[in-house]
Order: structure tokens, then sequence, then C-alpha cells
């Protein structure tokens, strides 16, 4: 799998398509990956002792890994570096 635990990437399809987000968890048996921030749904849980009153909980959810790519830290800022070009004029002493 191309992705790992940690990268930077960009959704290029689906209903998340052109969000950025960090993977949280690979999942590389199933060819799946979850990113923060990134298909979200509403989990309905019981009370329990942990939680007496129970709730909505949102949880992030696997997506396809072939639905993603990495987007490099700089990509969105453009690079202006020029060459430096050094000159070969050599001074002859006299």
């Amino acid at each position: 799998m191309f992705v790992k635990t940690g990268d930077n990437v960009e959704i290029i399809s689906g209903d998340d398509k052109g969000k950025q987000g960090t993977v949280i968890q690979a999942l590389p048996r199933e060819n799946k990956v979850i990113v923060k921030g990134v298909n979200v749904v509403k989990k309905h849980s019981k009370p329990t002792n942990t939680q007496p009153q129970g709730g909505i909980i949102d949880v992030e959810r696997p997506i396809n890994a072939t639905n993603v790519k990495i987007v490099k830290g700089s990509a969105k800022k453009t690079s202006t570096a020029k060459k430096s070009t050094k000159s070969t004029d050599k001074k002859e002493d006299k």
C-alpha cells in the first residue's frame, strides 16, 4: 500500500472529494485508510457504565485507498527557487 499512517492526503473521488486530512490508520488487508475529518458518520451509542447518558458520537469510517492521493507538505506554496549561475570569466593578472 502506498499510504502510511501520518501521511497528508487529499480525497480524489466520492462525497468528500477535495478534502484534505491526515491518515489516522491504514488497513492494508482491506486496502482502506481512515482519514481524520473525512467520511464522518454519526453513531448512536446506548448508555453504558462509562457513558451513562449514551448519545450520538461522530466516527471516521474507512475509505478505499485508491480514492486518496498523497499531498506534499509544501504543495500549496509556490517554489521560486532560482538556480544560481556563477560566471566563468577569469580575470588575468598582468
